[in-house]
């Protein structure tokens, strides 16, 4: 059974930082690419930032320049630091990853519960 926890949300003024950590733990045998996503009352959930297991990345226009997505594949973890937050930022924050379960023969896609991210003006 594998699993995603986030971490690291909270209320923060604009202008200030944070930084979101999601690890992944269970029976996991491979982990291909991870992601933010977010949703924003009454939005659909966007994609924020992705990470391949190459390290490759790919960012939302909303937050390139501001956001930093980056893994350690050692920690089975992916982080999101956010610097300049605006009030637009506020949002429930959802790691995705791409899990080879080691009990499976196929890959899964798996989500974290969520963590609220507020941004004060």
């Amino acid at each position: 059974q594998v699993q995603l926890v986030e971490s690291g949300g909270a209320l923060v003024q604009a202008g200030g930082s944070l930084r979101l950590s999601c690890a992944a733990s269970g029976s996991i045998f491979s982990i291909n690419a991870m992601g933010w996503y977010r949703q924003a009352p009454g939005k659909q959930r966007e994609l924020v930032a992705h990470i391949t297991s190459g390290g490759s990345t790919k960012y939302a226009d909303s937050v390139k320049g501001r956001f930093t997505i980056s893994r350690d594949n050692a920690k089975n973890t992916v982080y999101l630091q956010m610097n300049s937050l605006k009030p637009e930022d506020t949002a429930v924050y959802y790691c995705n990853a791409r899990i080879l379960d080691s009990g499976s023969a196929y890959w899964g896609d798996y989500w974290g519960q969520g963590t609220q991210v507020t941004v004060s003006s």
